[in-house]
């Protein structure tokens, strides 16, 4: 009873703090601080948590091929939401300072099947926890660390499901926006310390459907870090994680209004092959959807099959949802509804075919946040 109790308060928080943020980012106070231009990264410093800013994720996407030739795709994901105190950590590792969500789910493309799992629970030393300085994150038997010689290991056991795999970024990591912030709204603070290892490449097993097998995988991950939230105005966003086979790399945001335009502070990076990044503002790229896929769960409709123009780069691709339902409907955890999915890519880039994978993350369908 008590721990069913304990859950119920965290599901309470998280939904004030998460789906209703009332709270600007100008007036951000206690032990947070607003995410804001001047931050100087440093890594592997910059790996670990950030518990001076009220909201951090670490997100990993991948693409696996089995052994035996199957595909399939996956996202394991650790979220911590600060609670405010101002007491340091040091003084009771058992006080209630963080609260630690996790989800992982795994698309199995030939079979035409997406499932995914959720965790909720407090920083504790057994528990949950993000170790500061380094990269060594968990909640319960889900982990991402950081190993001796610098590859990172995931892993994560569900029911049929689990992965077991490690991963070594052939790019350093990738700054988005500028000034060491990526905007997310106008107003001083709306915005987040966000940073991408953008092509990870590795071996290891993942199982699906009670079937493990040894894969090879390529993945990408985002670390994002700050204090604020979408505002009054914004309804949610629309995501996009390109891989491209000749080594580039794209990443682009689209923030959506309620009024269904998409707001001015969208942008995104492209990533050249020897690693330098071109930031994009909202005029250099333009989004559309080719169609649309009603949630028989959630009834939201979302868009699918997106076509994504670079005009400044010559880059114009598509990207084709694997599965259609890859919908997460996250009511005990996050209380989120989003669709979160491995996708394929065709296109040009410079006048040469292109072709790749990537991940579509869109937010906000079922309902707008903070509604």
């Amino acid at each position: 009873m008590g721990r069913s109790r304990a859950r119920i308060a965290i599901v309470i928080f998280l939904t004030i703090t998460l789906i209703f943020p009332a709270r600007a980012a100008g007036q951000v106070g206690g032990r947070f601080v607003p995410a804001v231009a001047g931050y100087s990264y440093e890594f592997p410093r910059d790996h670990g948590s950030h518990p001076r800013y009220r909201t951090e994720w670490w997100y990993y996407t991948g693409h696996a091929r089995t052994k035996s030739g199957r595909e399939l795709g996956f996202e394991l994901t650790f979220f911590r939401v600060g609670v405010e105190s101002s007491a340091p950590a040091s003084v009771n590792p058992w006080e209630l300072r963080d609260i630690a969500l996790a989800h992982f789910a795994v698309t199995d493309v030939g079979g035409r099947q997406f499932r995914f799992h959720e965790k909720l629970n407090r920083f504790s030393p057994y528990t949950a926890g993000a170790r500061v300085g380094s990269l060594n994150v968990f909640n319960e038997n889900w982990s991402a660390t950081t190993t001796a010689d610098g590859r990172i290991r995931l892993r994560a056991a569900a029911d049929a499901d689990a992965i077991d795999i490690t991963l070594r970024s052939e790019k350093s990591p990738v700054i988005h926006g500028k000034g060491g912030i990526s905007v997310k709204a106008e107003g001083l603070g709306y915005a987040s310390h966000y940073y991408s290892l953008t092509r990870l490449t590795g071996s290891g097993t993942i199982g699906a459907g009670k079937r493990t097998e040894s894969c090879t995988v390529t993945a990408w991950m985002d670390h994002e870090f700050g204090s604020s939230a979408l505002r009054e105005s914004q309804s949610g966003w629309d995501w996009f994680s390109v891989q491209l086979d000749n080594g580039t790399e794209l990443m682009i945001y689209v923030i959506r209004k309620r009024d269904g335009s998409a707001d001015t502070t969208s942008s995104g990076s492209f990533v050249m092959v020897n690693g330098n990044v071109i930031h994009l503002d909202r005029s250099q790229f333009k989004v559309s959807a080719k169609g649309r896929w009603r949630s028989p769960r959630s009834k939201a409709v979302y868009p699918m099959g997106w076509v994504i123009d670079v005009s400044p780069l010559d880059l114009r691709i598509e990207l084709t949802e694997r599965v259609q339902d890859q919908e997460l409907i996250t009511t005990g955890s996050t209380q989120i509804t989003y669709w979160e999915g491995a996708v394929t890519v065709v296109g040009s880039s410079g006048g040469t075919s292109v072709r790749g994978l990537g991940y579509v993350e869109l937010t906000g369908y079922d309902r707008p946040f903070g509604r």
